[in-house]
């Protein structure tokens, strides 16, 4: 599943090709075709991301997208391909087309719905409005390992499986312990390594966590598989200390961490 920096990513770049422009709105699969006959000729007034959530605001109506874990955005030059069958929404600009496929969720959803979205999903590390006290408060509370808390949406919003066992390991933190016998520092530490990084994968489009003066190189140029501290990489010595860096599960998902350098 695309992980929050994937999402405000895609915003940004609707943003560039679709603000302010009028559009045509189709659903070639035939699942929105009510929904896109209604967006059909509005204007896009702005895309914004929350967390793992993409909702496009347009001139009289708004629509809340959700990749989940099969959806796919793809962006063509005009004139474009013929979408195919299994395009859920086509957004046709002058010069851009856009074609979603697969997403979870893609539907018109009025002012009260995008209220009780939001209202569930905690603050995001990418938005200039996000409250970071809310996730240190709610660290300090809960009996969850605080490689599960990573993943609860309603605590931190947009980190997913590579970013959270990536963060604990920069924190030095044992993605086992459970987050309420993490210091409020560290709490905030892992907030800041969020925001840090995130927005490092929003300039990249891919996550990249790893320290350049490790590798030698700028952030970006770093190859594939150099870029990651500890995410599926069991077995293998760990970048820092040499030790195996070990495998467990967490909230039913795997995640990876170095027993040296995130001692229980």
């Amino acid at each position: 599943m695309p992980e929050g920096h994937t999402i405000h990513r895609l915003a940004r770049d609707l943003n560039r090709d679709f603000r302010g422009v009028s559009l045509t709105t189709t659903s070639p699969q035939g699942r929105f075709d009510d929904g896109a006959y209604e967006l059909d000729g509005q204007k896009l007034v702005r895309a914004e991301a929350l967390g793992k959530h993409l909702f496009l605001n347009f001139s009289f109506a708004q629509v809340h997208i959700h990749l989940g874990l099969f959806g796919k955005f793809r962006r063509q030059k005009a004139p474009a391909d013929p979408p195919g069958e299994n395009k859920r929404l086509r957004l046709a600009g002058p010069e851009v087309v856009w074609d979603l496929s697969g997403p979870t969720v893609c539907a018109i959803i009025n002012p009260e719905e995008f209220d009780a979205i939001a209202k569930r999903i905690g603050p995001d590390p990418l938005r200039k409005d996000a409250d970071p006290t809310r996730f240190v408060a709610r660290a300090a509370k809960s009996p969850t390992p605080i490689g599960g808390l990573l993943l609860n949406q309603a605590a931190i919003a947009g980190v997913g499986n590579v970013y959270r066992a990536e963060f604990c390991f920069l924190a030095g933190v044992n993605p086992l312990t459970p987050a309420k016998k993490l210091a409020d520092e560290t709490a905030q530490q892992l907030w800041d390594l969020s925001v840090d990084h995130l927005t490092e994968g929003v300039r990249l489009n891919r996550i990249v966590t790893r320290d350049p003066d490790e590798v030698g190189v700028a952030r970006g140029r770093i190859k594939k598989g150099d870029r990651l501290y500890v995410y599926k990489r069991a077995g293998q010595p760990c970048r820092r200390c040499q030790t195996p860096i070990k495998r467990d599960e967490i909230a039913n998902r795997k995640i990876w961490f170095c027993p040296s350098c995130q001692p229980a």
